[in-house]
């Protein structure tokens, strides 16, 4: 019986960054989160399923996964994987004096699930990443550096965002986390997404309970949550500023919401992190 969930530390001691193929013999592997670092992972090929958190996605190449530290993740794949993997440390991104690179990691840290059109240009940067992951020279550092942001904003012209109700699939609940991703502002309102989707909040309820057993309010507090970890851990914004951007008035909510979802207030998951 697991009583405790796995906690997996894949990085080596003193590289705030690393970089390297996808370990082809992995197929199935148990729940678990990662040990203090962001994990980008690339695949050109494999067939099965990726599980983060509550979202199930089958595996369809060339596709890219981004995992928080915060996110439980885990594999199902029935065929034989090849991509590669990018583990990024906090250290990494504070130790950047490119405020670009900064502003990119941020917008990439809001997704899940990327599939790159041009897969040959994404592949190529990989390759080149993992190239210079082995050189330790006097700048490898900038190099890694110059790379990585060259491949978050080249993967990040092609996120799509959600233009409307004309985009909207008979499943609400995927909607439902499509229209979720693609806002720029968070609202703590069911009613708001509702009507957004073209819907009530009592059919959007109904949906959420039917894909994946929760109400469509525990799937807003779920994001909301999601969110608020990723806005502690990636950026420099205060704690009430970060409450302001969930669509909370007054701070002090923000942080008893915060607290009675996870335990701990906003300001120790920061520190811990």
């Amino acid at each position: 019986m697991v009583t405790k969930l796995q906690v997996k530390d894949k990085s080596e001691s003193g590289k705030s960054i690393m970089v390297s193929r996808f370990r082809k013999e992995i197929r199935n592997t148990t729940p678990h989160k990662h040990n203090n670092y962001f994990e980008i992972l690339y695949l050109s090929q494999g067939s099965g399923y990726h599980f983060i958190d509550s979202r199930k996605f089958q595996v369809t190449p060339p596709v890219m996964y981004l995992v928080r530290k915060d996110q439980v993740h885990y594999w199902e794949l029935d065929s034989e994987p090849d991509g590669f993997v990018i583990i990024i440390k906090k250290a990494f991104i504070e130790e950047s004096m490119d405020s670009e690179l900064k502003f990119l990691f941020t917008q990439i840290s809001r997704e899940s699930c990327i599939f790159p059109k041009d897969s040959t240009i994404t592949h190529r940067l990989f390759d080149l990443l993992t190239a210079t992951d082995k050189k330790q020279g006097k700048y490898a550092y900038h190099v890694t550096e110059g790379l990585l942001k060259a491949l978050l904003a080249h993967v990040l012209e092609e996120v799509k965002p959600f233009t409307g109700k004309a985009e909207i699939t008979s499943n609400l609940y995927q909607s439902l986390l499509s229209l979720l991703g693609a806002e720029q502002t968070v609202k703590n309102k069911v009613h708001y997404y509702a009507e957004q989707l073209g819907t009530s909040p009592q059919n959007l309820n109904a949906a959420c309970r039917k894909a994946v057993n929760q109400s469509a309010e525990d799937v807003l507090a779920e994001f909301i949550v999601s969110e608020a970890k990723r806005l502690l851990l990636y950026t420099d914004n205060t704690i009430a500023e970060i409450s302001f951007l969930l669509d909370f008035n007054d701070p002090s909510h923000f942080v008893k919401y915060f607290r009675r979802k996870t335990g701990q207030t906003p300001l120790s998951f920061r520190k811990n992190g």
